[in-house]
């Protein structure tokens, strides 16, 4: 352990004074207003290093982190491991709202009682409740907050368990999401450390609180610490930011001549049809591909419907034969540890050369209590697996595009690693059926896939989104960043509603930009094939919108 006045952050990094001032705060609550860029993950990751190092977060103590979006739970996760190494990072528990509510409820359930009393092996479906037995998502975060209401015991376990708390993202949290922390930690000792920015408030829709980062401060006696500075993005993007920034909130604006630079590039694209449309963004893919991008940094954004509005493009792109990924159905899928080890197998069988996907796959498949002996006879139990696997699709070639030829050898895989070894994965599968609903959907979307091209490296790509293009929601991007961003859409018809909410979804897209930003609009939209709903062909450029960009 080390004094706090001795600590600095790790991997060199140069915090801006209130950046510090919030990762080393001892016992002070904070709520730190950032906008896109501030580096509010790295700031998070900077502050559990130093409780940690410092012996802040005593052991066995240890550290929640409640984020709005699977993605960005894990990037946290994974951040902190990068930054403080794999000791420190198995004491940091970073969880979305639902799983930290599913935690309370799978470790207290006996404290639910009359209609909302649940079953040892009750199950969690999208629409769909049975008394005892089977309760939805959105049951989950009230669930978890009566059982704290009611039982003193799940409170006081909870509060012995963390002694810090970070809430990221918290300007999208609901009136019962931030009902579920006061319940958790108010009164108590934790130290709670909350993160956002009003101008990317876009959950309005979900439920979000409005005000809910003034509630904080107030409820929690919190230290407001503003960031201001950008380290995401170019300055040509980021002066299309700040004029942004002085129409929404304008004491957050800075002086523009601090942002003078010819860096970056922005493109504001208009077509005749959305096919144009397609056929160019596709090429123009092709070519950052070409000239070395990784497919992780291009970044496809859509305000809704991707299925709809993309479908196009995916059309183009898989002409091309440019792997792409629509992440509205599968980016909580690629978040799951079983899905993960799943796809890493179907990798390393497909294809030579997957180190990555090998030394992955190995990882999560281990032991951890295992004895040395235990863990040898396994190593080779799996290296013969793979082997096996290997040979037999050498031998019949042909079964490559068979899903059945997988499943066969994903069985067999998943039966060597053992379900108990499966079900240490995530805490989320230690109860109902979440470890089968995960292996199932993997395997359902893997054959859906696969039945696009019978290839099955590029099945896997497009699942995994390591070596694919991402087609996605503004929703879904939050937290994201990418070197090339492309805006599918600027258009009336698109960006619709109430204007507040329309300017706040714009600004999450346009500031997910670390280089290159695109904008495009289409005069004429067809009606997707097969789409009963409201849909205008003919649209109109969201000029307010496009004024932004223009750099003057």
């Amino acid at each position: 352990m080390i004094r706090a006045d001795e600590w600095s952050p790790i991997g060199g990094f140069i915090l801006e004074p209130n950046a510090l001032k919030a990762a080393t705060m001892l016992d002070q609550n904070v709520v730190v207003a950032a906008g896109p860029g501030a580096g509010k993950t790295e700031l998070l990751a900077q502050r559990a290093d130093f409780l940690f190092r410092t012996g802040a977060c005593p052991y066995p103590r240890r550290i929640l982190a409640v984020s709005f979006k699977v993605d960005a739970a894990r990037n946290l996760r994974d951040r902190v491991r990068r930054r403080s190494g794999a000791q420190f990072a198995s004491r940091f528990d970073s969880l979305t709202f639902h799983a930290f509510a599913k935690r309370i409820i799978d470790n207290y359930r006996p404290a639910l009682t009359g209609q909302n009393a649940l079953n040892a092996d009750y199950r969690i479906d999208r629409d769909q409740r049975i008394a005892g037995e089977q309760i939805t998502f959105d049951d989950l975060v009230p669930f978890a907050v009566e059982i704290l209401e009611k039982n003193l015991y799940a409170r006081g376990g909870i509060r012995q368990t963390y002694s810090h708390v970070f809430l990221d993202e918290f300007q999208d949290a609901t009136g019962d999401q931030y009902e579920l922390i006061k319940k958790a930690f108010g009164p108590s000792g934790a130290v709670l450390t909350a993160v956002g920015d009003v101008k990317q408030r876009i959950m309005a829709w979900a439920g979000a609180l409005d005000g809910i980062l003034k509630d904080y401060a107030d409820d929690f006696t919190a230290e407001s610490l503003p960031l201001y500075q950008n380290f995401r993005s170019a300055l040509r993007l980021r002066r299309m930011q700040n004029r942004m920034i002085a129409q929404m909130d304008p004491d957050a604006a800075i002086d523009g001549a601090t942002l003078s630079g010819d860096e970056g590039v922005i493109e504001v694209l208009a077509f005749d049809t959305d096919d144009d449309e397609a056929e160019h963004i596709a090429e123009q893919v092709q070519d950052w591909l070409a000239a070395g991008s990784d497919p992780a940094e291009i970044g496809i954004l859509v305000r809704q419907q991707p299925h709809l509005y993309a479908a196009r493009l995916g059309q183009a792109l898989t002409s091309r034969g440019i792997p792409f990924r629509n992440e509205q159905a599968f980016q909580d899928l690629a978040a799951e540890p079983a899905a993960v080890l799943m796809f890493n197998f179907i990798r390393v069988i497909a294809a030579e050369r997957q180190a990555g996907a090998y030394a992955e796959l190995m990882r999560l498949a281990r032991r951890p209590a295992a004895s040395e002996d235990e863990a040898h006879r396994f190593d080779r139990s799996l290296k013969r697996l793979i082997q096996d696997a290997r040979d037999d699709l050498r031998a019949f070639p042909d079964r490559e595009s068979d899903p059945a030829f997988w499943h066969g050898w994903v069985e067999k895989l998943l039966d060597l690693v053992s379900r108990p070894v499966l079900v240490a994965l995530s805490p989320g599968y230690q109860h109902g059926a979440h470890l089968a609903d995960v292996i199932d959907k993997a395997r359902g979307s893997f054959e859906k896939m696969i039945s696009l091209d019978g290839d099955a490296l590029s099945a896997v790509k497009r699942l995994s989104g390591t070596d694919a293009i991402r087609i996605l929601t503004i929703h879904k991007c939050k937290g994201l960043e990418f070197e090339h961003v492309v805006v599918v859409g600027v258009e009336r018809e698109s960006f619709w509603g109430k204007p507040e909410a329309a300017i706040s979804e714009f600004f999450v897209a346009i500031s997910r930009a670390k280089t290159h930003l695109t904008l495009t609009r289409a005069e004429y939209r067809k009606r997707p094939d097969g789409h009963k709903g409201r849909w205008d062909a003919h649209r109109r450029a969201h000029s307010g919108f496009l004024d932004f960009a223009r750099d003057s």
